[in-house]
């Protein structure tokens, strides 16, 4: 059975008909490209995921790293796939032409990572991490840092992480216990131990520079008091030469249950005196710093949700067309010819829950790319700052609706392949074990929903949650033709929303703890009005596309556009109504829940 990565008919549509990629051919940033170049990188990055990083993505699963006290041991594959991105130029390619980058778009760039992660979800964390961490180290670090640390970064001779976790303090950042105490030469040592350290360790690069989260030795208490270092595993000097081995120590493997082949470590640092450190930007700014790394993870582990959703639901679509079982219930015949699974009607209904989970997923991050694009690139300062507050507040559900529904996206592959389902003879349960990871990575949904409510909802006088609502609102009033009761769908699920977000609101003006119990309930219904309204503008593009005439393949295609959306408004927004009734009225059964009622 040959299973497609992704479907790039589907990418087109994304990327040219809903988000019109070819504009940003307009600005100067990219006035030397045109869809030509996006198409053929778009190409080099599936050949690659296919030919290097896809071959082995089930070994890895079945051999995990293993560590026998001096030395960290991959399969193999591991680092001819690493070198493969880094000939091909991927760790650079966003970046300005001057550090060796193509300057690509941030959503071309983030389409070829799709690949990549849907090709081998744990090999492609080695790349995705570094991205963020040269990022981090370009935008922060002194001159004298970036000069030495992110060319071999983006050459990919140095590879990059972020330490944040501590075994005892979790998600729980204006805890850690890290610390930091300045030398005489100006750089700092650091003490501490981080855990949950993703590519911790390997022997991929010569260097891996970890991007740490820790408190100057007299900082203030909580998150106020927190700096970021720039920790390498090997020192380096100021002409860039390799020296001896820093004070960073492995002190461990963990083993998870999916992205198996990418190193999950806790980290010592200064057991021999003290890990050499250097401060990037100014003190006690360094959570700051960090959200930008964090934020690009968020998308990152939500881009890796959805198409761990999308290869769930291609697979299982291959699977439900070639299969031969039973016959419909009105036929009687026993000896009748058995009918392919994909024409039971409970089949299709699994089917087209994922369709609506995967595309609706996918389609929700590209547009949150798109977003961080607009607030860098974009041609106005008043449009660059709306796209930076509209992503501000969306990102929370841009990270735990995949990361949500796309677990349950690998969990109907499961139930649709049946008993094959379940085996390691077919990818399915790898990614059901992968994707499960996904809701915890980078925030659970409950910090996740703490923060939606507690902070980004009215922040700066609520104007990005206004933003999105002129946008949503935009797009119902312009809804034609096809689309026309879609749109009525999703007016009526944001009326509920915004009902619900006032009364929550005064929920926790009034009582903090209190108003805040439910978050999670209420990330979720926002997450599923969000993606209501990604649904309906692929819907009014699809729509459009129909009445312009397409060929007989291109119309099924843009039908089965408007039919999920139809999907979604009547039966993922179904519960909308009845989960409202209980937030607006401080339903507060979880709150008063008692330990010892357990």
């Amino acid at each position: 059975m040959s299973i497609r990565l992704l479907n790039e008919r589907e990418l087109n549509f994304q990327l040219y008909e809903v988000l019109d990629t070819e504009a940003l051919l307009q600005r100067p940033r990219y006035a030397e490209h045109d869809r030509a170049v996006f198409d053929a990188t778009l190409q080099t990055a599936r050949a690659i995921a296919t030919d290097y990083l896809a071959p082995h993505n089930q070994k890895g699963d079945a051999n995990e790293p293993t560590f026998d006290g001096e030395k960290v041991t991959l399969i193999p594959e591991t680092k001819v796939a690493w070198a493969a991105l880094s000939q091909a130029g991927f760790h650079a390619a966003h970046h300005d032409a001057e550090y060796g980058g193509l300057q690509l778009p941030e959503v071309i760039l983030r389409t070829c990572v799709a690949y990549f992660s849907a090709a081998n979800i744990a090999t492609a964390a080695y790349s995705f991490l570094t991205i963020g961490a040269a990022n981090l180290v370009k935008s922060f670090a002194s001159d004298a840092l970036r000069d030495r640390f992110l060319p071999p970064m983006l050459d990919g001779r140095y590879s990059g992480t972020m330490a944040l976790t501590e075994p005892g303090q979790g998600s729980a950042l204006g805890d850690i216990r890290t610390s930091a105490r300045q030398s005489a030469d100006g750089s700092y040592r650091v003490f501490g131990q981080k855990m949950f350290i993703s590519g911790g360790d390997h022997e991929l690069t010569e260097n891996i520079v970890h991007m740490v989260l820790a408190r100057i030795e007299g900082a203030p208490a909580g998150v106020k008091g927190i700096s970021l270092f720039l920790v390498p595993k090997v020192l380096v000097n100021d002409a860039g030469h390799l020296g001896k081995r820093n004070d960073v120590a492995l002190a461990g493997l963990l083993h998870k249950m999916g992205y198996r082949n990418t190193t999950s470590t806790v980290l010592s640092f200064g057991e021999q005196g003290g890990a050499v450190g250097y401060l990037v930007g100014e003190p006690n700014k360094g959570l700051s710093y960090m959200f930008q790394m964090m934020n690009e993870a968020r998308i990152g582990v939500a881009l890796g949700a959805s198409v761990l959703a999308y290869q769930s639901y291609l697979h299982a679509l291959d699977y439900a067309r070639e299969r031969p079982q039973g016959r419909a219930p009105a036929s009687k015949d026993p000896l009748s010819p058995q009918v392919r699974i994909v024409e039971h009607a409970d089949v299709r209904r699994m089917l087209l829950q994922q369709k609506v989970y995967a595309e609706g997923s996918l389609s929700l991050c590209l547009y949150a790319s798109s977003l961080f694009e607009d607030a860098h690139t974009a041609p106005t300062a008043s449009a660059r700052e709306d796209a930076a507050e509209l992503l501000d507040l969306l990102i929370p559900m841009v990270k735990s609706y995949p990361s949500k529904y796309g677990v349950l996206a690998s969990d109907l592959g499961i139930q649709i392949l049946g008993g094959s389902g379940y085996i390691r003879e077919y990818p399915l349960e790898q990614y059901y074990r992968d994707n499960r990871l996904n809701p915890i990575h980078e925030g659970t949904e409950g910090i996740h929903g703490l923060d939606l409510l507690a902070r980004k909802l009215s922040q700066r006088g609520g104007k990005g949650y206004r933003l999105f609502l002129q946008a949503a609102r935009s797009s119902i009033e312009s809804a034609s033709g096809a689309c026309t009761e879609i749109a009525a769908a999703l007016a009526d699920a944001l009326a509920i929303l915004e009902q619900v977000s006032t009364d929550l609101l005064a929920q926790v003006n009034a009582n903090t703890d209190a108003g805040l119990a439910n978050a999670t309930a209420y990330l979720d219904l926002f997450g599923r009005v969000l993606v209501g309204w990604i649904w309906l503008r692929q819907a009014m593009v699809a729509d459009r596309a129909l009445e312009a005439g397409t060929g007989s393949d291109e119309t099924a295609f843009y039908q089965g556009k408007i039919h999920a959306a139809r999907y979604f408004m009547n039966w993922e927004l179904a519960g909308l109504a009845s989960q409202a009734r209980l937030l607006s009225a401080g339903d507060s059964l979880t709150y008063d829940m008692q330990d010892k009622w357990f």
